[in-house]
């Protein structure tokens, strides 16, 4: 029988999550973003955002000990890269992003974290707002 190839390799997510390559998982490269990138703000989540040489945007998500413990700030970054998951194919590519969860993250539900995020992602122009579903 002969194999069918959709090209799922391509894709930038699988069914398990965001693919490591859409990650920013160096801590020079997340030094580099917070030191020399541009921030924008929402009461749930701040997004700093810097070019990038390559051909795809990367992701880093953040929650400090103002979110809780380890559990709470795991499940934050979980429904974070969850939220990011879908949207990678309509983001701009060549940008570092990193997204620093707030205390409020962790009692927000995950629709207001979604739209918090998408609007920050509209306000630093890696989307566009007919992109947003």
């Amino acid at each position: 029988m002969e194999e069918l190839n959709l090209g799922l390799a391509d894709l930038p997510y699988t069914g398990l999550g965001v693919k490591r390559k859409y990650r920013l998982t160096n801590t020079t490269d997340f030094k580099r973003v917070r030191r020399f990138g541009k921030s924008f703000a929402h009461p749930l989540v701040v997004l700093i955002i810097q070019p990038n040489p390559l051909a795809i945007t990367r992701f880093g998500i953040s929650a400090g000990r103002s979110a809780g413990n380890a559990v709470r700030r795991n499940r934050i970054k979980r429904r974070i890269r969850e939220i990011i998951r879908p949207l990678i194919p309509r983001i701009q590519t060549g940008w570092d992003v990193i997204i620093l969860a707030r205390s409020t993250t962790a009692q927000a539900e995950y629709h207001e974290i979604k739209s918090a995020i998408e609007e920050l992602l509209i306000k630093a122009k890696l989307i566009n707002n007919q992109n947003v579903q």
